[in-house]
C-alpha cells in the first residue's frame, strides 16, 4: 500500500469516527439535552477513550456542531474565486451550485437536519452560537464575493448577492424535513432561486395614467 493511500484511509478512518461521536452527542442532546449524559458515556458507546474524544473536539457543544471539512470547504473557495467575475447574476448562481456540491458531500439527510433543528430549540446556547456562527460565514461569504468580484465588502450588489443566497438557504432549509427536499437538495436549491428571481423581476405592467 502506497503512502498516500495509507494517508488517505487513516482520514477516512479519523472522519468516520468524528462523524459517529457527532452523531451520538447530537442524538443524546436532542433526547436528554446537553447536561444529559457525559463525555465518558459517548467514549463508551462509540468504542473511543476520552483522551480520543478531546482531540477531535475541545468540548460536547463542539461536538454537537461537528468537523468542518476544512479541505473540502477550502475546495469551494478555491473553485468559486477559480471561477472569476462574469456578471453579479453568476455569483448567486455559482454559489448555489457549489452549496449544492457541498451537502451531497456531506451526506445531508431530512432526519439529520430535524435532529440538529431539535438540538438548537432544546439548548439556547447552542442556538446563539448557530446564530452567531451564521453571522460568521455571512461575513465570509461576503468577503469570498467582494474578492472575486472586485469591490469592496460596503457594495452594494456584494451585499444583496449575500442576502439572496442566505435567503434561499433559509428558505431551502425550513423544508428539509421533508425527505424529498433533501434527496433533491441541489435541484430545490435552483429552484428557489429562479422562483425568487420572478418574484423580483421587474413588472411588465405599463404605469397607470
Amino acid at each position: 500500500m502506497t503512502e498516500s493511500a495509507t494517508t488517505t484511509r487513516a482520514t477516512e478512518r479519523r472522519q468516520a469516527t468524528a462523524a459517529r461521536l457527532t452523531a451520538l452527542c447530537r442524538r443524546l442532546t436532542a433526547e436528554r439535552g446537553l447536561h444529559g449524559f457525559t463525555i465518558e458515556e459517548v467514549c463508551s458507546e462509540v468504542g473511543v477513550s476520552r483522551r480520543t474524544f478531546f482531540n477531535y473536539f475541545p468540548s460536547k457543544e463542539d461536538a454537537v456542531f461537528g468537523v468542518d471539512e476544512a479541505d473540502e470547504l477550502r475546495r469551494f473557495i478555491d473553485d468559486f474565486l477559480a471561477r472569476g467575475s462574469h456578471g453579479w447574476g453568476a455569483v448567486v448562481d455559482d454559489l448555489i451550485e457549489l452549496v449544492g456540491h457541498y451537502a451531497e458531500f456531506a451526506g445531508l439527510t431530512a432526519a439529520d437536519h430535524l435532529e440538529f433543528m431539535t438540538v438548537l430549540g432544546r439548548e439556547p446556547k447552542l442556538l446563539a452560537r448557530f446564530i452567531g456562527l451564521s453571522r460568521e460565514r455571512d461575513q465570509q461569504l461576503l468577503g469570498l464575493v467582494a474578492q472575486r468580484e472586485g469591490v469592496s465588502i460596503d457594495h452594494p450588489l456584494a451585499q444583496a448577492s449575500v442576502t439572496l443566497i442566505t435567503a434561499v438557504l433559509r428558505s431551502v432549509g425550513d423544508r428539509l424535513t421533508d425527505p424529498r427536499v433533501a434527496e433533491n437538495f441541489g435541484p430545490t436549491l435552483h429552484e428557489t432561486l429562479a422562483a425568487m428571481r420572478e418574484v423580483l423581476a421587474p413588472s411588465a405592467r405599463k404605469a397607470q395614467p
